[in-house]
């Protein structure tokens, strides 16, 4: 399964620095100098961190003069910016498709999405959710990498709570809150631990939570994390 959000659909398009042979070579050099610029940023940022990466090093590794980066973006945290921006778009249409394969059915939706997250979580090339990092590298408010980071996670917390009165959790909120902590969980604790750590936990975490809220509701006992996971 591909990782939508993340670099590798960046890598997807080709970017000059991961083509090979003579006639990828000449593909990428008609790319607009934008996308190509916009595609190893991606990779680079993704790999390295953004603010570890310069200028001169994504000019270099696209093939292009500076001053065409500058035509394209208005500085390095433009450019940052716009990895981000296409990193969310990504984001959502993984999300809305995985809602489309489920409709009208938002348990499934729930259930769908924690497993996909499990799978991308321990993929070997995870280097984190790009929006948890771009805010930890950027504390400061008002940054623009950061203010499309937060937008993210908004938005990511209003659509569980969407998901959580739509299952009729007793309380949707504090499930949702619940759900944005395993999803931060899966996204960190992937990088330390690797392929075989408590990330491929969470969809059980993700079952168990919200059985434990839908049982408070009706009176009925609630099934064992263990259980869940079956």
């Amino acid at each position: 399964m591909s990782n939508l959000f993340t670099v590798e659909a960046m890598r997807s398009k080709q970017s000059p620095m991961t083509r090979k042979g003579p006639a990828a070579e000449e593909n990428a050099a008609e790319k607009p100098a934008r996308e190509r610029i916009l595609a190893v940023a991606s990779d680079l940022f993704y790999r390295q961190g953004i603010r570890s990466v310069g200028v001169d090093e994504v000019v270099a590794a696209a093939g292009v003069a500076k001053m065409s980066l500058y035509r394209s973006f208005p500085s390095k945290d433009g450019l940052a910016a716009a990895y981000l921006e296409a990193v969310d778009e990504r984001y959502w249409r993984w999300w809305d498709e995985i809602a489309a394969r489920h409709p009208q059915a938002p348990r499934e939706q729930l259930r769908e999405l924690f497993l996909s997250l499990a799978k991308r979580t321990t993929r070997a090339d995870w280097r984190g959710c790009p929006f948890t990092n771009a805010a930890t590298e950027f504390p400061e408010p008002g940054h623009p990498a950061r203010a499309v980071a937060e937008a993210n996670k908004h938005e990511l917390r209003r659509r569980l709570v969407d998901l959580c009165r739509a299952i009729e959790a007793q309380e949707p909120a504090a499930l949702a809150d619940q759900l944005i902590l395993l999803f931060e969980g899966a996204y960190t604790s992937a990088q330390t631990f690797g392929a075989d750590g408590p990330a491929c936990a969470v969809a059980a975490a993700a079952e168990a939570l919200i059985e434990a809220q839908l049982s408070r509701k009706s009176g009925a006992p609630a099934r064992s994390p263990r259980a869940a996971s079956r």
